[in-house]
């Protein structure tokens, strides 16, 4: 069974997430060059796991594109791996403060391969909330 982990991260006050499985790590997305719910009082104390600030990504054409672009790559990944009996993928999402939109990105990620493929393990991470 192939175990996906997948973690959110900040570049200020974290380190991208380490490999344990001494696979040599994984793919990085950054999530910085997308509008940033954190730069306004409102959200800035919420996360990206908040009604308010999925509300306020899900309308950034830009997310939907990026999460679009990554299900393709990491399908892709998935269905690979799986043939050639790989036991580990690891996928973490990067941005400004770890609370935001790398948080909504991993969390839209794991629901998008629960949804797809029911035999993965998935293991869902945030560094910084």
């Amino acid at each position: 069974m192939l175990k996906v982990r997948i973690n959110s991260f900040s570049y200020i006050y974290g380190i991208i997430p380490g490999d344990s499985t001494k696979n040599g790590g994984g793919f990085v997305f950054d999530c910085r060059f997308i509008h940033n719910p954190g730069k306004y009082e409102e959200y800035k104390n919420l996360t990206g796991k908040d009604v308010k600030v999925i509300d306020f990504l899900e309308k950034q054409p830009e997310m939907t594109q990026f999460l679009q672009n990554v299900y393709g790559i990491i399908d892709m990944a998935v269905e690979n791996y799986t043939k050639r009996e790989f036991t580990d993928l690891m996928v973490s999402f990067g941005c400004t403060g770890g609370r935001h939109r790398s948080v909504f990105s991993a969390e839209k990620l794991s629901a998008h391969l629960r949804e797809k493929y029911a035999d993965l393990q998935i293991v869902l991470t945030h560094q910084n909330i």
